[in-house]
C-alpha cells in the first residue's frame, strides 16, 4: 500500500504558518517519490483525491457529499473551495499583464523601494577616465502599501448542495474568483492613475476632440520615453473607439481579431479591456517597471465551518495590494466629451 494511502488528515493542516495546504501534504507526501509510476505528475492533493475517489469534474463528477465520507477526506474540501476560487481567478485576471513583479509577506506591512531619477540622471553621458560614475539613489517610500481583502461570502447550507454535482459547484466557485480578479484590477488601476498613497496623480497626455485618435495614442507612446508602451487599459466606449479606427482596419488586424478575440494596436501594445474603468481615455504603462502587486497568502477560507459543514456563513477572501514602481512608467490619455 502506497503511503498516499495511509496519510492521516486532518484540519490543523491548514493552519500550518507560511504554508498552505497542498504545501502540508507535500512536506508528508513528496511527488517527487512518484516518478516513474502511475501517479507521476499529480501532486499531493490529487493523490489523495485519488485515494477516495472523488471526482471533482468531468461528466461523471461526483456530488459534494462525497467529500464528507469520512474525517479524512472532509479535510479535502477547503482545498477544493480554493482550487476551484483561484481557477476563476486566473480564468479571469488581466493582473499578469499589468504587473512587474509579485511580493509575497507573511505580515500586513510592506513598504515599496523607491527610485525617482532626474532627467539629467535619465541622460546617457559619457563619463571621464577617473570620473564619479553617475548614482541612483534608491529608497523605501514613506508611506505603507494599503492592502484590501476581496472576497465573497459563501451563504448556502449543506443540505441544499450536498447533492449538487462538484462539477457545478465548481462553476460557481469560480464565478467568485473571478469577481476577486476584478476587484483587484480594479485596485490596481487605482493605484496606477492615483499612485499609492492616492494623491500622485499620473501625467495626463491630453487630446483634443471627444474620442481616443491615433495621433492621441502617438503622443501617449511617445510621453512614455524612455519607457515602453507595452500594455494600454481602454473601458468599453474607449475600447470601441480604438477598434473602429482606420489603422486598426487593416487585414492583418483585422483577421487576428476575428479569429482569436486578441486585439492588437497600431503600436503593438498588449490592449486589455476594463469595463470597470470609468474614465474617458486610455492607461499606457510599461508593464516591466510600473506596478508591483503584495500578496499576504493565498485564497484563505473559513476552513473550519467547511469541514464542520457550516457554509451558511463560510467566506473566502484574498488580501493583496499594489504599488507603484517608477511613476513615470505610467501614463494617462484623456479626452472629453464635446457638448
Amino acid at each position: 500500500m502506497a503511503f498516499y494511502e495511509t496519510l492521516k488528515l486532518e484540519k490543523g493542516m491548514y493552519s500550518a504558518p507560511g504554508k498552505s495546504f497542498t504545501q502540508a501534504l507535500e512536506e508528508l507526501d513528496p511527488s517527487e517519490n512518484y516518478r516513474g509510476t502511475p501517479l507521476e505528475g499529480l501532486d499531493a492533493y490529487q493523490r489523495q483525491l485519488k485515494r477516495f475517489d472523488i471526482r471533482v469534474s468531468g461528466p461523471g463528477s461526483d456530488l459534494v457529499e462525497k467529500f464528507f465520507q469520512t474525517s479524512d477526506s472532509t479535510a479535502l474540501f477547503p482545498e477544493y473551495v480554493s482550487r476551484a476560487v483561484r481557477q476563476g481567478m486566473e480564468q479571469a485576471d488581466l493582473l499578469p499583464n499589468l504587473v512587474a513583479t509579485v511580493t509575497n509577506i507573511a505580515g500586513m506591512d510592506h513598504r515599496n523601494l523607491s527610485s525617482a531619477p532626474s532627467d539629467d540622471d535619465k541622460s546617457l553621458k559619457p563619463v571621464a577616465e577617473g570620473a564619479v560614475l553617475p548614482q541612483t539613489t534608491v529608497t523605501t517610500k514613506d508611506h505603507l502599501v494599503h492592502l484590501y481583502k476581496r472576497g465573497r461570502m459563501l451563504v448556502a447550507s449543506y443540505e441544499a448542495l450536498r447533492f449538487q454535482k462538484l462539477d457545478l459547484f465548481t462553476v460557481t466557485l469560480r464565478q467568485i474568483g473571478a469577481y476577486i480578479a476584478r476587484a483587484q484590477l480594479q485596485d490596481a488601476m487605482n493605484v496606477l492613475v492615483n499612485g499609492d498613497d492616492g494623491d500622485s496623480t499620473a501625467t495626463n497626455i491630453g487630446t483634443a476632440g471627444g474620442a481616443v485618435d491615433y495621433a492621441g495614442l502617438v503622443s501617449l507612446w511617445a510621453g512614455l520615453a524612455p519607457y515602453q508602451l507595452n500594455t494600454m487599459l481602454a473601458s468599453t466606449t474607449t475600447m470601441q473607439q480604438i477598434l473602429a479606427l482606420s489603422q486598426m482596419c487593416d487585414a492583418q488586424a483585422g483577421l487576428n481579431f476575428q479569429g482569436t478575440g486578441k486585439m492588437i494596436t497600431p503600436l503593438g501594445a498588449t490592449l486589455l479591456h476594463a469595463p470597470s474603468l470609468t474614465a474617458k481615455g486610455v492607461i499606457g504603462l510599461d508593464k516591466t517597471c510600473a506596478l508591483e502587486m503584495v500578496q499576504a497568502g493565498g485564497v484563505t477560507t473559513d476552513y473550519d465551518k467547511l469541514i464542520d459543514r457550516q457554509l451558511e456563513r463560510a467566506s473566502i477572501s484574498v488580501i493583496a495590494g499594489f504599488s507603484r514602481i517608477f511613476d513615470g512608467a505610467v501614463k494617462t490619455l484623456c479626452y472629453q466629451e464635446q457638448e
